[in-house]
């Protein structure tokens, strides 16, 4: 195998692929990245493995001989990340004393050398021959994973609460994601409301039916597609494809594929209270810059912040008091209907849903301080931010 490649397109690819290399493989293989060139495409091709999550990428190289060989991940990035700019040529040479292979890599800056293994012992991506399969707008995923991604849950105690469940009807496709604290949902539709977005629309490949379509997908795995299409327009579409054990998402030359999660979610919009006794209209950005700042000064065993809410005054005030530290306190002004009160929340789970909610203006729905509040985005979006607030203490 011999092939000549720019350092910035072996660096970028290879920094996307090793997001797959486990931590700690169960097979020294894994911890290896399958290199394959193709000398009639004159592409050269990277992918990673870790039996659950793998992700393949290509890209333009001038291949004078064709072969596939694998790599120290780890070790391959720290060498091409460090390179210079400029052109790179990589081959395998025979080592006459190992059974194993060398493969030398020569910059303008000099030549490496590194011990490689033979590729027929990397595992195989797993494919999705039959089942659904969707071609999907970028911007209903991009939308999507911005508002759930989030609130899924890192204990791996609970597998199903680690994903972000995905479930469609004829017309949008609904993104949910819990931790058991707090909950978000979003709506993603392509429908135009104005014929300025019906003109905008023309240019959007027609969507799918996705009526009956759900799956659960582990959210290190959504983390890493929200990375792939970070770059790529919005009116670009990507392919779904979805059997019953695996998840195959394909733009372009790169392709993730993952192990979908297994079990039935939660019914979580049993969560979601229809009627509300109070609301609160207020500025996102201010109350989102007033709790970083009183956060300051939040316990970190329970990163309690108190949330006081007048329909007389028509504000909101923030504050947050710590024994060993002190005390912080902030008021905006709000639009308040019904009585005021007050309700506790843990001013992590607060920002990051205030972080997410995409609007200038925010409504807050509530009822007694021990039930769940909601969150709503004014205008654009529909997304649903739920929260569980902490008892308060008298």
């Amino acid at each position: 195998m011999k092939f000549l490649c720019s350092q910035s397109d072996l660096n970028s690819n290879l920094s996307l692929v090793s997001r797959a290399v486990p931590s700690r493989p169960t097979h020294p293989i894994l911890a290896n990245v399958l290199v394959v060139a193709d000398s009639q495409k004159n592409r050269v091709s990277l992918t990673a493995f870790d039996l659950s999550l793998g992700i393949e990428t290509s890209f333009s190289a001038d291949v004078s001989e064709d072969g596939k060989i694998t790599l120290p991940a780890k070790l391959l990035n720290d060498i091409v990340s460090r390179l210079p700019e400029g052109e790179i040529t990589l081959m395998v040479e025979e080592d006459e004393d190992s059974e194993s292979q060398i493969v030398a890599l020569k910059s303008a800056s000099g030549q490496f050398q590194v011990r490689a293994m033979d590729a027929e012992e990397f595992p195989p991506l797993p494919t999705v021959e039959e089942g659904e399969s969707l071609q999907l707008p970028i911007v209903m995923l991009t939308e999507g994973l911005k508002g759930a991604l989030f609130a899924a849950s890192s204990d791996e105690t609970k597998q199903i609460l680690t994903g972000v469940h995905l479930t469609g009807t004829p017309d949008s496709l609904e993104f949910a994601a819990t931790d058991g604290h707090r909950l978000s949902v979003v709506e993603t539709s392509l429908s135009p409301e104005t014929d300025e977005e019906a003109d905008e629309k023309e240019k959007i490949p027609e969507m799918p039916n996705l009526e009956g379509f759900a799956v659960t997908i582990p959210a290190r795995a959504l983390r890493e597609l929200e990375r792939i299409i970070g770059n790529r327009s919005e009116s670009d579409t990507i392919a779904l494809q979805v059997d019953e054990a695996q998840v195959v998402f394909q733009l372009g030359y790169q392709r993730l594929t993952v192990r979908k999660l297994d079990g039935a979610y939660p019914n979580y919009e049993m969560l979601i209270p229809q009627q509300f006794t109070r609301s609160v209209c207020l500025e996102r950005k201010r109350l989102l810059s007033s709790l970083e700042r009183v956060a300051v000064l939040a316990d970190q065993k329970n990163n309690l912040v108190k949330c006081t809410f007048s329909h007389e005054e028509g504000q909101v005030s923030l504050s947050v008091e710590t024994q060993d530290l002190g005390s912080a306190k902030e008021s905006m002004p709000a639009e308040v209907t019904g009585e005021s009160g007050e309700i506790a929340f843990n001013v992590k789970y607060l920002m990051d849903g205030l972080k997410a909610l995409p609007t200038k203006d925010i409504k807050m729905q509530l009822n007694e301080g021990n039930q769940p509040v909601i969150f709503n985005p004014l205008g654009g979006l529909q997304m649903t931010y739920l929260v569980m607030p902490v008892q308060i203490v008298k």
